[in-house]
């Protein structure tokens, strides 16, 4: 499933990120089960946590050492936030 473009990530406490989709959907996805091993650990850092960005043209998102989650997984597994 090809999964709209992300226009907004913004992260939220605890561990989680709230986006915003092309559609105006807004789902909220908790990071914190990733957030183990040496790779994804760093996540657990909250002022690192804190730079996750939007990739160019709301393709994805990463954070500053290159720790990223597929988009379809942000889609699919994401919460739908009521309006």
């Amino acid at each position: 499933m090809l999964q709209p473009k992300i226009t907004e990530v913004k992260p939220v406490k605890p561990f989680s990120l709230l986006l915003t989709y092309e559609t105006g959907e807004i789902k909220l996805f908790d990071v914190r089960p990733y957030i183990m091993g040496s790779w994804f650990g760093e996540l657990g850092n909250e002022a690192y946590f804190q730079t996750v960005r939007l990739l160019p043209g709301g393709t994805g998102i990463e954070w500053m050492n290159g720790q990223d989650i597929a988009p379809h997984e942000l889609y699919e597994n994401g919460i739908l936030q009521g309006k």
